[in-house]
């Protein structure tokens, strides 16, 4: 039987006999790329020797030790090492089990290099076998579902390549995804050092449509792997070459060139490992790049903006809008939150903003909104009068519109399209429907930010009327005075406490369980993370409730109602105290303006909490077009989207679109444009995030008292929430009423968005830890396992270790 295959003749149909990086190697001779020649002792051989085996022995990795090489196996590889010209060879592993596109197994099986001698090849074979056994690959093929009666080992034989320089390299950007760079890691002597992380490397990026450097970090390089004659050595790189770059931009270039051959070949992009032996590049392995990120456009550097002559704020509903918005997203949100602006404001004023005055432009992807100079003076003069317009029964703002006006009827709309039969509308009243939808929903959230500042001043009040009046040195902040009041998010979070215990003793299978989940999702199902809705609610994507559930079944879970009636018990006896000792008038106005900031503080919660009620019915009324149309309607603008319902062909570039979105998310978007002192001086105060210069410690808003030190979670959004450990500080761009389970495992909190006002805060508090809010750069600047101090009383926040 034939043992031995030339790399020539195999290619990727032979996997299961010469084992992936076998495969690869004869591929990458069929593209006629310049490989160290050599041969495969296949898989076959190996079955030969494993015969009688159990692999399922504690001892199987030393019995395969002392096992020799059958001798018609031995025989084939004596000669096809005589044919590699009896020299130095590699003699490298090679599993059926590797260079997978989803696990590479790359380090689990061994290599030796600088092999000498027909018996120390036979003793390198064997020891490659029983490296297949070894407890490290065993344990590795468990985590990637393996099974050990599916896999086996074939083994490379290849000339020896002395290096003078060695390295990896990337024909995709591996930490971002970006398609258009090429990553090279390049250090003296063999490879050996570079991947296993003995050496440090030079590190150069590549653009992959000219070649050309874009950048290039010259380390200095202290050790190198070099052969002994029988093995290899570390060794230490002579003085004079310890700071010098191991490839000039030419080799770059020729080096580049080489492995998007090799990626044109496979069709997939690569990780290539690559020498160079007197001046000539080889390749001596090729395979998937594995976990890699999809494509991502390069992060914006400038902003410019649409319209000239007024301001760009981040701020009211586009915090809720922490990402670049999706197409078609971007296009239906601008009217729909600029219609409501001036209904609002004809509601209260009689007359609208004057047209062309505010529009919510896109910059880079992110929302904003535009106030023309003239505009912005012409509210700025008027909000008296709006604010006094907010008492008028008939307005839809202020507490009593919100409650009685605008709170119904959107509830009225969105139950109104609930109950369509969306099979029985046309394509056209579906986009409609969702253009309804969606304007009922910023029409509701217009209404809601009349609520907030009732509630903002409210707290305000009451807080510099205690601190000014009554606090004295001892006393507790005055948030602590007004902490456990019910709100709809803190229902929430009692829902699913219950269902927890209900989990603890009858599972999640039985059919009460289910009903009880079910009612959960009808009622808080539309909690949004973000309002663009492309992003999923819970409603249809309940996977971050379920993580919740479980979290709140384990011991580290807290009854969230037995929180609150701590809270409210310690409060009321701080309040009692500090009752006792007014005089009559202080304490009436004390107990006043404390009745009124407890009271209105859970209706701001209430009120926000049921922004998304339409986005379930609108995402299922989105999916139902993009089904009819079979076309990703998320990422389509309007007019496309139009005409594809129109019957016409529409071919829009979504993978690009996708990989913008993704660069884009990659920054902080500025909270004011454009950058003018005047523009900062009048407005910053009302922003709801800093723009912290880089450098030193993070300064943003207090939000809840106290003091922590402890490791960080940068959470993007839901898709993450699994992740964060109880103990963990919670570090995003803002947080909504969707992220309140979180704050139960949550050591502290910090934001890039937000003020002592908002959610963020507000149920930090309730929870009893530390906020620092509106950092404006915490999610660029801090990284998870970041080791950071949080003082919720100095709104700081310190990397204090990794």
């Amino acid at each position: 039987m034939e043992y031995v295959r030339a790399f020539a003749q195999v290619g990727s149909d032979d996997v299961a006999l010469v084992g992936g990086k076998g495969a690869n190697l004869g591929e990458l001779v069929r593209a006629r790329l310049p490989v160290p020649p050599g041969v495969v002792l296949t898989t076959e051989a190996y079955a030969v020797a494993a015969a009688g085996f159990d692999v399922g022995s504690p001892e199987v990795h030393e019995a395969f030790l002392g096992v020799s090489v059958p001798p018609g196996v031995a025989a084939q590889v004596r000669a096809a090492y005589a044919d590699l010209g009896g020299g130095p060879v590699a003699v490298r592993s090679s599993a059926t089990a590797e260079d997978l596109a989803d696990a590479s197994f790359a380090g689990q099986q061994e290599t030796f290099l600088d092999v000498r001698g027909e018996d120390a090849v036979l003793d390198a074979v064997v020891r490659c076998w029983a490296s297949l056994w070894t407890p490290r690959a065993i344990d590795y093929r468990s985590r990637q579902g393996v099974a050990a009666t599916d896999v086996r080992l074939a083994v490379v034989i290849q000339r020896m390549a002395d290096a003078g320089a060695s390295g990896v390299l990337f024909t995709a950007e591996p930490t971002t995804g970006r398609r258009d760079r090429i990553v090279v890691s390049a250090a003296w002597g063999l490879g050996e050092s570079v991947v296993g992380g003995l050496a440090a490397t030079d590190e150069l990026v590549v653009d992959r449509a000219t070649f050309a450097e874009v950048g290039r970090t010259v380390a200095v390089k202290t050790e190198m792997t070099v052969a002994t004659g029988g093995g290899t050595d570390q060794v230490a790189v002579p003085s004079d070459r310890q700071r010098v770059p191991v490839l000039r931009a030419d080799e770059v270039a020729e080096l580049a060139r080489l492995a998007v051959r090799a990626e044109e070949h496979f069709g997939v992009p690569q990780d290539v490992e690559w020498v160079r032996v007197d001046g000539a590049f080889a390749l001596v392995q090729a395979r998937p790049i594995t976990a890699l990120p999809p494509p991502t456009a390069p992060p914006p550097e400038s902003w410019p903006v649409p319209y000239p002559g007024g301001a760009y704020f981040r701020a009211s509903i586009v915090e809720q809008m922490p990402s670049p918005l999706t197409p078609l997203f971007a296009d239906l949100i601008g009217p729909a939150v600029t219609g409501s602006i001036r209904g609002l404001f004809a509601e209260m004023l009689g007359r609208p903003v004057p047209e062309g005055d505010i529009a919510f432009p896109t910059i880079n992807g992110y929302a904003y909104y535009f106030y023309r100079t003239r505009g912005l003076l012409w509210m700025t003069v008027r909000l008296p009068w709006a604010a006094r317009g907010l008492t008028r029964p008939e307005t839809r703002g202020g507490v009593r519109g919100w409650r009685e006006r605008a709170h119904p009827a959107y509830a009225a709309t969105v139950a109104a399209w609930s109950a369509k039969e969306l099979a029985g509308l046309s394509s056209a009243e579906l986009l409609d429907g969702v253009v309804t939808l969606l304007g009922a929903g910023a029409t509701y959230y217009t209404a809601v930010q009349s609520v907030i500042p009732l509630a903002a001043t409210a707290e305000i009040g009451f807080t510099a009327f205690y601190d000014q009046a009554v606090r004295r040195a001892g006393d507790p902040a005055a948030h602590v005075l007004l902490v456990g009041e019910d709100s709809e998010p803190l229902r929430a979070e009692r829902s699913l406490y219950a269902l927890a215990v209900a989990a603890r003793t009858s599972g999640t299978e039985t059919e009460a369980w289910q009903r009880g989940f079910a009612e959960h999702l009808e009622r808080f199902g539309h909690t949004v993370f973000d309002l663009d809705f492309a992003e999923p609610v819970p409603a249809d994507d309940p996977s971050t409730l379920l993580d919740t559930i479980r979290f709140q079944m384990s011991p580290a879970g807290v009854d969230p109602e037995a929180r609150r009636e701590r809270l409210r018990a310690e409060r009321d006896v701080r309040t009692e105290e500090l009752r006792a000792r007014l005089g009559p008038v202080r304490l009436r106005v004390f107990d006043a303006l404390l009745a009124r900031a407890r009271s209105l503080g859970p209706v701001r919660e209430d009120a926000l909490a049921d922004v998304g009620l339409a986005w379930p019915v609108m995402r299922r009324m989105l999916r139902e077009l993009g089904d009819r149309l079979a076309v990703d309607v998320f990422w389509l603008t309007e007019p496309e989207l139009r005409a594809a319902i129109r019957g016409a062909e529409v071919d829009p570039p979504v993978a690009e679109r996708k990989a913008l979105r993704r660069g884009r998310a990659l920054v902080s978007p500025p909270q004011m444009l454009p950058h003018v002192p005047w523009l900062r001086t009048v407005f910053g105060r009302f922003m709801p995030g800093a723009e912290t210069p880089a450098g030193g410690e993070l300064r943003g808003v207090p939000g809840s008292t106290g003091s922590v030190t402890a490791v960080a979670r940068v959470l993007r959004g839901p898709e993450d929430f699994g992740a964060m450990a109880p103990g963990e500080v919670l570090v995003a761009r803002m947080t909504t009423p969707a992220w309140t389970p979180l704050f139960a495992r949550a050591a502290a909190v910090v934001t890039d968005i937000g003020g002592p006002l908002s959610h963020s805060s507000i149920v930090a508090r309730e929870y009893g830890i530390p906020a620092v809010l509106g950092t404006g750069s915490a999610t660029e600047r801090i990284r998870t396992g970041d080791r950071v101090r949080v003082d919720g009383d100095a709104g700081t926040v310190s990397v204090v270790g990794p």
